[in-house]
């Protein structure tokens, strides 16, 4: 039998595994993991740089749309702007002279293109400026600023205090004329039916005979008792003509209240056997 040394148990232990193989230096930046999903082991540095730069996108995102929504709201002024002083600008109406094809607090818009690439035609219905003498002297009023800014691109209606709405009847070389009380209104000795007339309106309580002109307008109010119009401002600054100049537009459309809405269409078949001067 083999003898084992004295005083040592006998090893019976399975052969130990081969040293693992050394650790890389600490100086090595540590290896990523590979678990199959394409990311590797992000430390907790990796992590904060992720976080700050999901702020950092927000932060854009916002400073980006706070940038697209000031440039919409610039253009959409701009645009506003551009309509109201070229094309259409809108107005109210105060006064009942107009009654009943324009009532009170009717909002009307008006086509700035007539005069200018399109002429003006009798029975137009037309807004203009005061041409001096015609209303009494507006109320100072404070609107604020910020219905200041909303009529100046025209998203309100202009403030009608210094404008008129009425009827053109005769234009520059007409002969307007009226004999007074149950008499028609003549237009270069045409007398006209005017349907447009409020009803139980006499065509003119007063009588006229005049020549319109160059460069002016003879304007009435379709209610002719509750207008001032062009026959009682004969003896203004202006001889009771309004100057083509002066013209805003001509109303095509009444858009408030929405019970209210129509077209406002020249009613041409009254001047249709109307000569020219």
């Amino acid at each position: 039998m083999t003898q084992h040394a004295a005083g040592l148990p006998e090893d019976r232990s399975e052969p130990s595994a081969p040293a693992a193989a050394s650790a890389p230096p600490p100086s090595f930046p540590p290896l990523p993991r590979d678990d199959g999903s394409g990311h590797g082991d992000e430390g907790p540095d990796h992590h904060a740089g992720h976080h700050h730069g999901d702020e950092d996108h927000g932060h854009r995102g916002v400073l980006g749309w706070v940038r697209e929504t000031a440039i919409v709201l610039v253009s959409a002024l701009v645009l506003s702007w551009l309509v109201k002083t070229l094309l259409v600008q809108a107005f109210y109406i105060p006064s009942p002279s107009m009654h009943d094809t324009l009532i009170e607090d009717d909002r009307i818009l008006v086509s700035k293109l007539t005069p200018g690439p399109f002429d003006l035609h009798r029975g137009d219905v037309v807004v203009f400026a005061d041409p001096g003498g015609w209303l009494p002297a507006p109320v100072e009023t404070d609107p604020g600023l910020l219905q200041e800014v909303m009529t100046w691109v025209g998203l309100l209606p202009s403030d009608s205090d210094e404008h008129l709405v009425k009827r053109v009847i005769g234009l520059p070389g007409d002969r307007v004329a009226c004999a007074g009380p149950g008499a028609p209104v003549t237009v270069n000795g045409v007398a006209l039916d005017e349907p447009y007339l409020a009803p139980g309106s006499q065509p003119s309580e007063s009588g006229f005979d005049q020549v319109v002109p160059d460069g002016m307008l003879w304007v009435m109010g379709d209610n002719r008792q509750q207008s001032s119009d062009s026959r009682f401002n004969l003896g203004s600054r202006g001889g009771g003509f309004v100057p083509i100049s002066d013209v805003v537009g001509v109303a095509f459309v009444t858009v408030w209240p929405l019970d209210r809405a129509t077209i406002l269409r020249n009613p041409s078949a009254t001047f249709a056997e109307v000569p020219a001067p």
